[in-house]
């Protein structure tokens, strides 16, 4: 069978693990939920997620959308070496995606890459 792909929560710079933080705040069952998708992903990759899962039109990231009584997003990237880089969660209040929350997302993989780039 093919290796599993890793997952990644995000941490900042100053070493804050966000997407933990945020992943512990919600409720027992939600957490289970992720857990879930997170298996999933782990064992058959972008496939995975199917059919909670969509690429965002301009971006690289993927939106792993978990439904329930708290609509839950999880911004992702798929990385080189089999890795899911996991950026951003928010619970979804309304139809649309805020544009915000994206923003945190895209600017949370920006400073990665910055962060990781080797230095000269």
């Amino acid at each position: 069978m093919d290796e599993k792909w890793k997952i990644e929560l995000y941490e900042n710079a100053r070493g804050e693990k966000l997407v933990e933080e945020f992943f512990d705040s919600l409720e027992a069952k939600a957490r289970l939920k992720i857990n879930h998708a997170i298996e999933l992903l782990e064992t058959f990759g972008l496939e995975g997620g199917y059919p909670h899962v969509k690429k965002l039109i301009g971006s690289d990231l993927w939106e792993y959308r978990i439904l329930g009584s708290d609509s839950i997003r999880i911004f992702y990237v798929s990385m080189t070496g089999k890795i899911f880089l996991i950026l951003h969660g928010f619970k979804k209040k309304k139809q649309k995606t805020p544009t915000k929350e994206i923003r945190i997302a895209e600017g949370r993989l920006e400073e990665y890459i910055m962060r990781k780039k080797p230095k000269k």
